[in-house]
């Protein structure tokens, strides 16, 4: 029962935080108005700026935002206690995390759209302007090439995933056409949309299609990368009414239904236990079979908890990625102002409720009992002690994903379900939500990119009225996937096989930088959300505090990775002569110095105008 407890009892804090604490910050502080105009109307093009339903922008902020890192990073930092996981999961969510999204996403309303990157040159100096789209580039770039990784691994673990996921994208074109362009009710269209799509997860590795499914899984994974980058490429210059927004609504209703018949097999483990593993019927009972707090750290080879558990739980509770997606897309979207609190505070805390489920699988659904490759059942401490043996054997991309699969899934089995279903379904939870954050972080970095060649081709801003033609949505979008191939191809060290035993896929070695890059990204985003505060002369101690914890926690683990010892090993990056991740990391930091010494200048100008 205390596996239920916890589940329903975040639950609920969710839900009082939402109306609590969500709504002071939509009424009291920023004020949020139902008739003012916003940018979607303003400034509507029927490409980027799109007034649109609260329900379908909520689809595709929630599906952009939660992509692997609520699943992976919650299911490796579990090796450190379920308990100090689930606290930063719940507290970082509702005061920093969701204050981040909704942040970010009024302050674009209130700047036209623009992206956070765009608002720091107005509201702190216009030096910040250029730092900050170096450091977004960056990062989306690291998402690009991971994300493209994620989906390539998952593909080949769970072929049965590869159909359902691929159905979804004529699925979406044609309720993008019914919604836009026929101004149809979208309702009736989206249910059969939902029946279609898990009817693909149950039909969607018969014998028909079957041997379909096991060839795509055994194409390279660098040849996946580089589908799936151009599919990237294709939905981020599309009309974002055509794929993006549809897909990401669509997929939004099966993942979250999805998420709720994990929920109710939750509920029902807890009550009546798992599903039986042997003829007499018997039910093993739902337990949390983990540490509450891993004492065995140096047995286990464990990265110092603090700063590292933030870094590695990362989307789970606070993301940088997300201010993208709320001054980037969602922005541009929304036809009511006070519609903000639903997609920027809402989805946020729906992200942490997902993550703390993720715990939950890892912690006490993987208990109920797995098979191993070699045919052996193993059931409760034997079955965690398996996946987590110790953080090497538990780092890698497939254990993270896998631990969750196969706990999630005992919850569906409980419910009845067929192995095979529950395991496809949660293959397709895993790729859909990572494919839609690569499509929307493609169309992000095109964002990013012309803005950022902007600022070396146009000599002011009037200029930019009249594009130039290095800032081609083509041109710099292909830059953009190219870029990505790249790094994402490469080896893993010097000399070796690289993911997989693929050659030329290493760039999986970028996810601790990301991880590092992606918090620090946070910090940034609140140091201009607080000066956009200050400027309204609105209270800002809410926002000065997770300003300074994103900006020194994230900063900490990066420097300890490049100088003293990387996550996951003794050895710093500098020590293995890991000169990608060093050069990166550095210029990371030094970029991050730089913005602050201008934030310090741009304040202390800020103080003198306010007196």
């Amino acid at each position: 029962m205390q596996t239920l407890a916890i589940a329903l009892g975040s639950l609920i804090l969710y839900i009082i935080a939402y109306n609590t604490y969500g709504k002071w910050l939509g009424q009291k502080i920023f004020k949020l108005e139902e008739n003012v105009r916003v940018p979607s109307i303003d400034l509507e093009d029927g490409q980027d700026y799109v007034p649109t339903k609260k329900g379908i922008v909520f689809g595709h902020h929630f599906t952009s935002i939660a992509g692997t890192g609520p699943i992976v990073g919650p299911a490796l930092a579990v090796m450190w206690g379920w308990v100090p996981a689930l606290i930063w999961v719940l507290f970082g969510s509702i005061f920093i995390g969701a204050v981040h999204d909704f942040g970010s996403l009024v302050v674009s309303l209130r700047n036209n759209g623009q992206t956070v990157g765009d608002v720091a040159g107005k509201v702190i100096t216009k030096r910040v302007r250029l730092l900050f789209l170096l450091i977004l580039a960056l990062a989306l770039t690291l998402v690009l090439a991971i994300f493209g990784l994620v989906i390539a691994v998952v593909f080949r673990i769970y072929p049965a995933a590869i159909t359902p996921c691929l159905i979804q994208i004529p699925l979406a074109l044609i309720i993008g056409t019914i919604a836009h362009k026929k101004g149809i009710n979208i309702l009736i269209p989206s249910i059969i949309s939902l029946v279609i799509m898990y009817l693909s997860v149950i039909y969607g590795d018969i014998s028909l299609v079957h041997g379909f499914n096991q060839t795509l899984s055994n194409w390279s994974v660098m040849t996946w990368v580089g589908v799936l980058l151009v599919y990237s490429y294709i939905a981020s210059v599309l009309p974002v009414w055509t794929l993006l927004q549809p897909r990401d609504y669509i997929n939004s209703l099966q993942l979250i239904s999805a998420l709720g018949l994990v929920v109710v097999g939750l509920i029902y483990a807890g009550i009546f236990g798992g599903s039986p593993l042997t003829p007499d019927g018997i039910r093993p009972p739902l337990e949390i079979v983990a540490p509450s707090i891993e004492e065995n750290v140096t047995a286990k080879n464990l990265p110092l908890i603090f700063p590292f558990l933030f870094v590695t739980i990362a989307c789970g509770a606070v993301s940088g990625f997300h201010c993208l997606v709320s001054s980037g897309t969602s922005s541009k979207q929304l036809k009511c102002e006070t519609d903000a609190k639903f997609v920027g505070f809402g989805s946020m805390l729906t992200e942490g409720f997902l993550a703390v489920l993720v715990i939950l699988a890892c912690v006490a659904g993987l208990g109920l009992g797995y098979t191993t490759s070699d045919g052996t059942l193993l059931t409760g401490v034997d079955a965690w002690n398996s996946k987590y043996a110790d953080w090497g054997s538990s780092k890698g991309l497939g254990a993270k994903v896998s631990a969750f699969v196969d706990g999630a899934s005992n919850f569906l089995k409980a419910l009845g379900f067929t192995a095979a279903f529950s395991t496809a379904l949660m293959g397709v939870f895993v790729a859909s939500f990572a494919a839609t954050t690569l499509d929307t972080a493609c169309r992000l970095q095109r964002y990013v990119l012309q803005e950022l060649i902007g600022c070396f081709v146009y000599k002011n801003h009037t200029q930019r009225t009249k594009p130039h033609p290095l800032t081609n949505k083509h041109l710099v979008t292909i830059i953009a996937i190219v870029t990505a191939y790249f790094i994402a191809s490469l080896p893993a060290l010097p000399g070796s096989a690289g993911l997989l035993g693929k050659p030329g896929s290493g760039g999986v070695i970028l996810w601790p930088l990301f991880g590092a890059i992606n918090q620090l990204l946070g910090g940034l985003a609140f140091l201009v959300i607080l000066f956009w505060m200050k400027r309204k002369k609105l209270p800002i101690w809410f926002v000065a505090i997770p300003t300074l914890f994103m900006l020194i926690i994230p900063a900490w683990a990066m420097l300890y990775q490049v100088f003293i010892a990387a996550i996951g090993s003794d050895k710093s990056w500098i020590d293995q002569s890991q000169w990608l991740l060093v050069s990166m990391g550095l210029t990371t930091i030094i970029l991050e110095i730089w913005m602050i010494w201008e934030a310090i200048i741009g304040w202390k100008k800020l103080e003198s105008e306010t007196i």
